[in-house]
């Protein structure tokens, strides 16, 4: 009967090894013809006035034509300078700073799409840093392909302890299943933080946005586009990067993977909803696996059994995903964090509940 729950975990371990299957199978994009759309960069911000300037600078230093390409800061009832950092910025030739029409993360990007010129809109967030050929790549990328939405890469980087190397090796995580996803023509997750799709796109599907929830502005459309059967690719380059930082803060971090999965109660696609289903009742099963050794010392046996079972695949993916980011040294780091992260998501799916949660 112990050994029922190693059963349990084969559905986690099936859907994790189709996916590092696919993910395998992404090969790097490489731009055959300089393209000439004009794209929107969109940023949807509150309380940045730090951030902002290292975003512009970036966006200032794109190889894409300043005259094909406009950025769109949109100030959602900031409480510091965000709107004026924007507006008095110079070196981007096609900047509009403008006020949310409403309040929420949501509404912001709603407000930013009303002013958008043009048929390709990228969005990121204040706290990104692309790189030179970030515009460019996706807008090739776009003119080559023609999909709908174009999920596109982040990276997670920071200094410090064993919390920034956790954030790390889990985004790098997440990246990896949604590469394998996508690839696998199931794309069940994307990040805002680095996303394009087309304005037509976004205004025929956003109804579906579930307004009412704080988060999933970007997943939400996914599903959308994916209901609407929109064609959604991947996009693997390094040129189409944009990384950002870890959480400085074991708080904040806990409060934002918490806003995160806040919006799972409004999921209607049935490949994210059996994903993060099988996902939960496996972390399940491990504490519960501990706290009946204390009574039956078998279950400890079977829970070092479970966890060498759900770690596998996971070290699969993360091994890829190291290796196309270039990352080092995370490895080392990997089952700590493997036994971290059952108490992380402990603490995070009950915190999701919370209706004080803010989208910034």
């Amino acid at each position: 009967m112990e050994w029922l729950s190693l059963i349990l975990l084969l559905p986690y371990a099936y859907l994790l090894l189709r996916i590092y299957f696919f993910l395998r199978k992404t090969g790097t994009y490489h731009p055959q013809d300089q393209s000439d759309i004009f794209v929107s960069v969109l940023v949807a911000c509150r309380n940045e006035e730090k951030n902002l300037p290292v975003l512009l600078s970036c966006l200032a230093a794109q190889d894409y034509p300043q005259d094909s390409f406009e950025v769109i800061i949109v100030d959602d009832n900031s409480t510091d300078n965000t709107w004026q950092t924007a507006a008095l910025n110079s070196g981007i030739k096609n900047l509009k700073a403008i006020k949310n029409k409403g309040t929420g993360k949501k509404k912001a990007i709603r407000t930013g799409i009303g002013e958008c010129r043009g048929e390709l809109v990228v969005t990121t967030d204040a706290d990104c840093r692309p790189g030179q050929g970030w515009v460019s790549t996706i807008a090739s990328f776009y003119s080559e392909k023609k999909p709908a939405m174009i999920i596109c890469p982040v990276a997670m980087k920071g200094s410090g302890g064993f919390l920034q190397r956790f954030q790390e090796i889990e985004f790098l995580a997440l990246q990896g299943v949604t590469a394998g996803t996508a690839a696998a023509g199931n794309p069940v997750m994307c990040n805002g933080a680095n996303l394009a799709f087309t304005k037509e796109a976004y205004n025929k599907y956003s109804r579906r946005m579930h307004e009412e929830k704080v988060s999933g502005d970007d997943i939400f459309l996914l599903h959308g586009i994916r209901e609407g059967k929109g064609m959604i690719s991947w996009l693997e380059s390094m040129k189409a990067i944009v990384t950002t930082s870890t959480s400085p803060k074991l708080s904040s971090f806990i409060m934002q993977r918490a806003r995160w999965i806040s919006k799972a109660g409004a999921y209607r696609d049935s490949h994210t909803i059996i994903l993060a289903f099988v996902t939960f009742v496996t972390i399940l099963i491990l504490p519960g696996l501990l706290l009946a050794g204390i009574f039956n010392p078998v279950f400890l046996i079977v829970f070092f059994a479970a966890f060498i079972l759900k770690s596998i695949p996971d070290s699969l993916i993360l091994m890829n995903t190291s290796e196309r980011y270039g990352v080092n040294g995370l490895m080392k780091w990997f089952l700590p964090s493997q036994l971290f992260f059952i108490l992380y998501v402990l603490v995070t799916v009950p915190l999701s509940f919370y209706k004080g949660n803010r989208w910034n």
